[in-house]
């Protein structure tokens, strides 16, 4: 009995002590209500108190969250967002008030998890995002919260931010979303962790920009534009084929087959430059073979075995004719000469079938390509014999 009477007895005191401090808070002006505030979220952390008084001064702070003044909300903000041992429940009242004062417990609260910060990005607005990304730590889903539904300027700061860990989808999720932003751009392009599909969509991006631009087309005409840009996206692709880690060469060949860019032009592009392991991958794409028997037959395959593998990769037979020759030659030149491959391949292809009359179509639009990167490489060799003769 005496023991519920204590309890009672400490019960009617915290009451008293709440009702007086909110008694007290009807009248007080703003800034002894900020001062109030802010004196009992330092007192709560740092004072020592029984469980009763700092139950009583608990419950007054979540009052203090309808205080009219945000000078009072950001003053309790201020002296309590920081703590790990401060209310749980007060620091997600504070994280959803207006952003002076959500900025205290976004930024630095250690309350807030995973969860509540993607929470917060989803419903909350620009301000609450950028603060969000401008966290001393951002976690891999508070990365791709933010990579999904952030604007430009908080996935910059997402982007700029050392301590953001931002996985392989997001960063091409970001590229997808705002790859055609120049600074997001850039940022994306001096990452070491960004994927080469992510690469190849930036590429992309660079090419609608330059295809946009009134100025190019009165002076190029569209046509002509639209040719170029898609030839040097095609030689960008593959430049980025030829440095990618072989674990990355399936994401970003099912990425280019999707958007279909598997074409002969590109395929053939990519077998006269080298790539050898990138457009062993893709024809494993094409046909559904296994990877161990596609490059088996790529290298040491007969003429016939290699015309079937290209024709189940859907090539038809006037092409599939070009890409064993191209495949027996790159075979032959990479045995004497592995420098100078391209030039080589490029050039007895078309010595071979530049002599067929009537090539057109399919099979001319890929010659003519084929003649490209052979102008292009024997100028290349042309700047490199300069070079050394001046030296």
């Amino acid at each position: 009995m005496k023991g519920t009477r204590g309890n009672r007895v400490q019960v009617l005191g915290r009451r008293v002590i709440v009702e007086a401090f909110l008694r007290w808070i009807e009248t007080a002006k703003t800034g002894d209500r900020a001062r109030a505030a802010n004196a009992l979220g330092r007192a709560y952390l740092q004072s020592r108190m029984s469980a009763e008084e700092r139950a009583a001064a608990e419950m007054a702070m979540t009052f203090l969250l309808d205080d009219p003044s945000p000078r009072v909300r950001l003053a309790l903000a201020e002296a309590v967002a920081w703590s790990p041992d401060a209310p749980r429940s007060l620091v997600l009242s504070l994280a959803a008030d207006q952003p002076e004062i959500a900025c205290h417990a976004v930024t630095c609260s250690p309350l807030l998890t995973d969860a509540d910060l993607v929470d917060l990005a989803a419903r909350g607005n620009g301000a609450t995002r950028m603060l969000i990304a401008a966290r001393a730590r951002v976690t891999r889903p508070v990365s791709a919260a933010l990579a999904e539904v952030g604007d430009e300027e908080e996935l910059l700061c997402l982007l700029e931010n050392e301590g953001a860990v931002i996985s392989s989808l997001s960063l091409k999720r970001i590229a997808e979303r705002l790859g055609g932003c120049c600074d997001i751009r850039n940022l994306l392009l001096e990452r070491s962790d960004l994927p080469a599909d992510a690469r190849q969509l930036l590429t992309q991006h660079v090419s609608n920009a330059l295809i946009g631009l009134p100025l190019a087309q009165a002076a190029i005409g569209l046509q002509r534009l639209q040719r170029i840009s898609r030839e040097a996206t095609e030689a960008a692709i593959v430049s980025i084929a030829g440095d990618i880690a072989p674990r990355e060469i399936p994401d970003l060949v099912e990425h280019l087959r999707l958007n279909g860019r598997l074409t002969p032009s590109f395929l053939m592009h990519a077998l006269c430059s080298g790539r050898v392991d990138f457009f062993a991958g893709a024809i494993v794409d094409l046909t559904g073979c296994g990877e161990r028997r596609v490059r088996a037959i790529l290298a040491t395959g007969r003429m016939h075995a290699v015309r079937a593998l290209y024709e189940s990769a859907g090539l038809p037979r006037d092409i599939s004719v070009i890409f064993v020759e191209a495949t027996l030659l790159w075979r032959e030149a990479a045995r004497k000469a592995p420098g100078s491959v391209l030039g080589t391949v490029c050039g007895r292809l078309l010595e071979k079938f530049r002599r067929h009359d009537g090539a057109h179509g399919a099979v001319g639009e890929l010659l003519d390509m084929v003649e490209k990167l052979h102008v292009a490489e024997q100028r290349q060799s042309a700047r490199v014999y300069a070079a050394l003769a001046a030296a």
